[in-house]
């Protein structure tokens, strides 16, 4: 059971702390006071940097920060992708980061690529309010404050690591042989 907060529905603050990123912060507001239930393109590098993973990968990464890390900031859902709001300054560095990690050298299924977006990119946040029937665009852990807490590199590479240390068990020993024979030698005269 994981401990990733359930929480699917942003605040007026995490609204706030939203529109923040926005060029017109007041458009944005008035534009979400029409349609709640609208997803909104937000720029990024700001007040937020986001790194996005594939759905499966990236629930195990924020399930590493919750269950043995600090927790996370905000995380969306859009298009089959887990989009983790990171602190600005993380796509910079991120990358480097994994590069030393080897990221993605071996066990390519289990260690795919991650997307830094920062300033320059854009992100598509789910509607504020009602969470997309199909999953596509929804909310995991919605903004509640005007100054969330957001990971930075260093931990968005631990919980990398992490997640794909979970998905890939190494042995050093080789895979059993199904159809070998085996004998007892441990009573051997």
């Amino acid at each position: 059971m994981s401990s990733t907060p359930n929480v699917t529905r942003a605040t007026g603050d995490g609204i706030a702390w939203m529109a923040s990123a926005s060029t017109h912060p007041r458009s944005t507001l008035a534009l979400w006071e029409e349609r709640p239930d609208a997803p909104v393109v937000l720029p990024c590098g700001t007040a937020f940097d986001v790194v996005s993973a594939p759905a499966v990968f990236g629930r195990r990464m924020l399930d590493r920060l919750w269950d043995e890390g600090p927790g996370s900031g905000p995380v969306a859902v859009f298009r089959g992708r887990v989009l983790l709001f990171t602190a600005p300054g993380t796509a910079q560095r991120l990358p480097s980061l994994l590069a030393w990690e080897e990221w993605g050298s071996t066990r390519a299924d289990a260690v795919p690529p991650l997307l830094c977006h920062g300033p320059g990119d854009a992100v598509t946040v789910p509607p504020l309010t009602t969470g997309d029937a199909s999953g596509s665009a929804r909310w995991l852990v919605a903004p509640d404050t005007r100054h969330p807490w957001l990971p930075g590199p260093e931990i968005a590479l631990w919980a990398a690591v992490r997640a794909a240390r979970a998905a890939v068990r190494i042995s050093i020993f080789p895979p059993a042989d199904q159809d070998a024979k085996v004998y007892d030698v441990s009573r051997r005269r």
